[in-house]
C-alpha cells in the first residue's frame, strides 16, 4: 500500500498504475483526464504511468456548466430550477417584458387571457416575444370576480394553448383585490375535477390554504400584501404556518416591492415567489429583474443554511478571556 494525494485528499492504495487507480475509484479511464505530479498523463498511456509513495494526482471530468445545484422544486410533477415566477403586465412593450424575463432567470410567466383585437388581428402578441415552447406559460384569471368567470376563462385558455397548469385567482372586490375564498374554493374543486392543475392565489390563512389543498390545488399562493402595493410581506407568522402545514408548494404571491421582500419570502421556507409590478414599475425593470433573481437565490440559501438563534442580549464574537 502506498499513500497518495488524489484531488486534494489523502488516500492509500495498492494500485501500481494510474489506470488501476482510476478503475479502483470506479471511474472509466476513457472519460477522465489525469494530472500526475503536475504533468498531464496522456489518456492512452495511463497503464504505463506507475505510482509512487507521495504522488499527487488531479482527476477531472466534464460536468454541466454553471452553478452545480440540485435544489429544484416540483409542482404537479414538473420540475423547475428558478423559484421566481414573473408576470407579463405593466411593461412599456413586449421587448422590455422579454428582456426582464431573461434577466430574472424565471422559467414560468403568468399570462392573462384577453379577447383578440379583431380590428387588428396582425398586431404583435406576447408569444411573438416569449416562446411558450421555452418558457412555461401559466394562464391566470386576473380580473375574475366569480368562480364561473374564472372557470370559463381557464377553459378557453386550455383550448387556446393546451395548458392545464394554471393560476387561479377569484377576487372579492376591486379596491383591495383580496381573494374571495368561497368562490376560490368552489372554482378550485371544479377545475380539479376537470383535469386542471390549479395554483391558487389565496389569503394568508393556514386553514384556507389547507382547504384549497384538499380541494385539488397543486400549489397555494398566499398574498404577502395587496396586489401591486409593494408593501412586502405583512404577516410572516401566517406564511410560515402555511408552509409548515402544506403538502404542496407554497409561493408568496402579491405585495413584493423590492429585492429584500423576495429574500424574506424565501427565508420563510417558501418554495417560490411570484411578482409583476415590483419589476415592471421599477425605474430600471431589467436591473430590478436581475436583483430579484439574486434575492430569491440568496433567501433560499439563507433558509437552507439555517439561521443563527436570536438572543435577548449581546454575545461577543471574540472571547473575553485572556484580555490584556
Amino acid at each position: 500500500m502506498i499513500a497518495l494525494t488524489v484531488n486534494g485528499e489523502s488516500r492509500r492504495t495498492s494500485a501500481t498504475t494510474i489506470a488501476e487507480l482510476v478503475r479502483e475509484l470506479d471511474l472509466a479511464p476513457e472519460k477522465v483526464a489525469v494530472e500526475h505530479n503536475g504533468t498531464i498523463a496522456p489518456r492512452s498511456e495511463l497503464d504505463q504511468h506507475t505510482l509512487s509513495e507521495g504522488d499527487t494526482l488531479e482527476i477531472v471530468h466534464f460536468v454541466g456548466g454553471g452553478q452545480a445545484s440540485d435544489d429544484t422544486w416540483n409542482v404537479a410533477g414538473r420540475t423547475f430550477k428558478s423559484r421566481l415566477i414573473v408576470g407579463t403586465g405593466k411593461y412599456k412593450d413586449f421587448e422590455q417584458n422579454a428582456a426582464a424575463l431573461e434577466a430574472s432567470g424565471a422559467e414560468i410567466v403568468t399570462v392573462a387571457v384577453r379577447r383578440v383585437n379583431v380590428s387588428d388581428p396582425k398586431a404583435p402578441m406576447l408569444t411573438d416575444y416569449i416562446d411558450p415552447k421555452k418558457i412555461t406559460y401559466l394562464p391566470n384569471t386576473a380580473g375574475c370576480f366569480t368562480a364561473d368567470e374564472a372557470i370559463r376563462t381557464l377553459r378557453l385558455a386550455r383550448e387556446a394553448g393546451g395548458w392545464d397548469l394554471v393560476k387561479l385567482e377569484v377576487l372579492g372586490e376591486a379596491r383591495t383585490l383580496y381573494p374571495d375564498m368561497r368562490e376560490t374554493l368552489t372554482a378550485t374543486e371544479t377545475l380539479a375535477k376537470e383535469g386542471f392543475l390549479p395554483m391558487v392565489y389565496c389569503v394568508d390563512d393556514p386553514i384556507a390554504a389547507k382547504q384549497l389543498e384538499d380541494a385539488g390545488a397543486v400549489a397555494v399562493m398566499p398574498l404577502g400584501a395587496p396586489i401591486g402595493s409593494g408593501l412586502g410581506i405583512q404577516n410572516r407568522v401566517t406564511i410560515r404556518l402555511i408552509k409548515e402545514g402544506a403538502n404542496v408548494p407554497v409561493l408568496v404571491d402579491a405585495g413584493v416591492g423590492t429585492a429584500s421582500d423576495a429574500a424574506v419570502a424565501m427565508e420563510l421556507g417558501c418554495d417560490g415567489v411570484l411578482m409583476n409590478t415590483a419589476i415592471a414599475e421599477a425605474k430600471d425593470p431589467i436591473r430590478m429583474a436581475r436583483a430579484m433573481k439574486l434575492a430569491v437565490e440568496a433567501g433560499r440559501d439563507a433558509y437552507l443554511s439555517g439561521r443563527m438563534a436570536t438572543r435577548k442580549y449581546a454575545d461577543p464574537s471574540s472571547p473575553l478571556a485572556g484580555l490584556i
